[in-house]
């Protein structure tokens, strides 16, 4: 199942505002972005670069086991955030566990 669609960010606009005024949190497989966004809820995007793979399907896969972490754990994750996960290549050494567990502490460290 998928992050339901609002607490997805949609539009270049969303993102590029993320980018342009958001703090950073780097971790050795991601780097999170985000600003406060004064609404009661979290939204999120996810980036995985052609660094990653260059196979479309290796990158979604990627894009819906992140998607999944946050959805399963929304309700831990501070409100009032729009957050964007940027992707670094050493995720593919990472399995899938170790991956939710390095989202979650991230996620953690907005609060």
């Amino acid at each position: 199942m998928a992050l339901p669609r609002k607490h997805r960010l949609s539009g270049k606009k969303e993102f590029e505002k993320v980018f342009k005024k958001g703090k950073t949190i780097n971790s050795e497989t991601l780097r999170i972005k985000f600003i406060p966004n004064h609404l009661n809820f979290s939204r999120f995007g996810i980036i995985v670069p052609l660094l990653v793979s260059k196979k479309a399907t290796i990158r979604n896969k990627i894009k819906r086991r992140l998607g999944e972490a946050v959805r399963l754990n929304i309700g831990g994750i501070k409100t009032g955030y729009d957050v964007v996960i940027i992707v670094k290549p050493e995720i593919l050494r990472k399995g899938r566990n170790e991956t939710r567990k390095e989202i979650l502490t991230g996620l953690i460290k907005i609060n």
